[in-house]
């Protein structure tokens, strides 16, 4: 994610496992999803709200079983109407469940069915609570349907965004569940299938590949789907006047963009540049890890871009601003795609593993910029390094970020997560050496492909590939509230005038309402 001051504000199966649980529901007498909400029309005893305990998002996820698979459809009429809808969720149970909880608020539920029979359900907070007919066994698999509605008008804190002519998505952190029934957290990955319809004069794109494509009438249904496990907060939807270009990245891969229909062709000097940066990307981090790639370029106002997986979604203004410099614009797209790798690929495993998403996603933001002689690597991170103290003071350190204030939830995305975290990276290469960083970064995504990982999972095979432990000399940098001394720097000191809250770098977002496109280390515009 990239924050418009650049969050950027604004991530083949291995079997592995993931660790937290979730299995949901599918679509629209009706119960409003809400905190203000009523009971359903049969409702469980007591009904409480769970979570898996993530340290930032203690309400997220929910115990008890693992989500495997989620058929989406949604039925468009227009932006300021409820979408009607159905989420179907295959799951497994990991424990018995008596009752078991989704994620869901934002929409209105009109029943629930587990294994084809009714359930009895109700709210908790932001959790719709289920009670199947018959408890499920611990190891079943079994099918939820959640019929529902998804309400577009009242997104300030993520899901739906509405465009000039239709609805994108921006679920990163916690808002899918603003959108439909789901286990909310990154570490409960699982297939996405989409089914949406809408007035045939519109263009449906979502992430994957696309399936069938049926006309009835006045509409069609467009059908997506993902080959590889993704988190929530990942999923992507575009519906609008939109034109699809297309075009070839490496090894034939699959290169389709959604852009407006009037700025097809002054928007193409841009996506003419995405094959290039994803051969640069494959050279850094090794293959692409998906199935299609492209850019959503959305008429709306943000404040990011987002690494929706094969779908990265930037705002319109950033490619049709003159304030710019396009190395500077081109250095963003490069952010998002490298999500790919590290965030969406490679999902984290508690929301405290963020600066694993971040740190990266800038680490080659900042190093494309400097191989193209734009902006110097290592002058971007002795400023990092000057501001990394006030940044810790304010953010927490990078691996043990401070929660964000109450009702503000991408107020995670602080400076500290991205250049902060990025000269951490800055460190361990300074420290083991540009080989062997290279080779941990190629087997960091490799190994955990498909999965979700953890901070205590990067020290260990950083230790592996360097040969030696590194968890001494890494804990202070991920955890410390001072910053340590940086290799081969020893004259790189803290800046003696502190970092103002919400003063960023590119890279180091300050949040949704950081001064947009701000670019204050950079050489010359060009």
């Amino acid at each position: 994610m990239t924050l418009s001051s650049g969050r950027r504000p604004r991530s083949p199966r291995t079997g592995r496992r993931r660790t937290a649980p979730v299995a949901a529901a599918m679509a629209a007498v009706f119960l409003a999803v809400g905190p203000s909400s009523a009971a359903g029309p049969v409702s469980p005893a007591h009904p409480s709200p769970l979570g898996i305990g993530d340290p930032l998002f203690p309400q997220l996820g929910n115990p008890g079983y693992d989500v495997t698979a989620y058929d989406i459809a949604f039925a468009y009429h227009r932006q300021d109407r409820p979408l009607d809808a159905v989420t179907t969720i295959d799951a497994r149970a990991t424990a018995p469940l008596r009752t078991l909880n989704l994620d869901f608020t934002q929409g209105v539920v009109d029943s629930v069915r587990v294994d084809g029979a009714r359930a009895r359900f109700a709210t908790a907070g932001e959790d719709l609570v289920i009670t199947p007919s018959a408890p499920l066994r611990k190891g079943a698999a079994f099918q939820v349907t959640v019929r529902h509605t998804s309400d577009p008008r009242s997104g300030t804190n993520g899901g739906w965004v509405r465009t000039s002519d239709g609805l994108a998505m921006a679920n990163q952190a916690n808002a899918a569940h603003r959108v439909f029934p789901c286990n909310d957290h990154p570490a409960d990955k699982a297939r996405f299938t989409f089914r949406i319809t809408a007035p045939k004069s519109l263009t449906v794109v979502a992430g994957g590949l696309p399936g069938q494509r049926v006309r009835k009438g006045s509409r069609t249904t467009w059908t997506y789907r993902l080959a590889h496990p993704m988190a929530t907060e990942l999923a992507q939807i575009s519906i609008g006047r939109s034109a699809v270009p297309r075009r070839t990245g490496p090894h034939g891969l699959p290169v389709r963009d959604v852009v407006p229909t009037a700025d097809r062709t002054r928007l193409e000097k841009w996506l003419a540049r995405t094959p290039g940066q994803l051969a640069w990307m494959e050279k850094k981090a090794g293959r692409y890890p998906f199935e299609t790639y492209g850019v959503l370029i959305a008429h709306a106002t943000t404040g990011f871009e987002l690494e929706t997986q094969t779908l990265s979604l930037f705002e319109r203004d950033l490619f049709t601003s003159d304030q710019l410099p396009r190395w500077y614009i081109e250095s963003i797209m490069v952010h998002e795609l490298a999500h790919q790798w590290f965030g969406d690929s490679v999902s984290p495993r508690r929301w405290s593993d963020l600066w694993l998403n971040e740190g990266h996603a800038t680490w080659y933001e900042a190093l494309y910029a400097d191989e193209r002689g734009k902006a110097s690597l290592e002058r971007r991170m002795r400023k990092a390094y000057g501001q990394s103290d006030a940044w810790r003071a304010e953010g927490g350190p990078p691996a043990a970020p401070a929660a964000a204030d109450p009702g503000q939830p991408i107020g995670i995305f602080r400076p500290v997560v991205y250049d902060g975290s990025a000269l951490v990276l800055y460190a361990l290469r300074q420290r083991i050496g540009r080989a062997a960083f290279e080779r941990l970064e190629r087997q960091w995504v490799l190994r955990h492909r498909d999965g979700v990982a953890s901070t205590a999972d990067f020290v260990r095979l950083a230790s592996t590939v360097a040969g030696r432990d590194l968890s001494g000399f890494l804990h202070p940098w991920l955890y410390g509230r001072k910053t340590p001394p940086m290799p081969g720097h020893p004259d790189w000191k803290q800046s003696e005038k502190e970092t103002t809250k919400g003063a960023a770098l590119p890279g180091a977002r300050a949040g949704r309402h950081a001064v947009r496109y701000s670019v204050p280390w950079a050489v010359k515009p060009g």
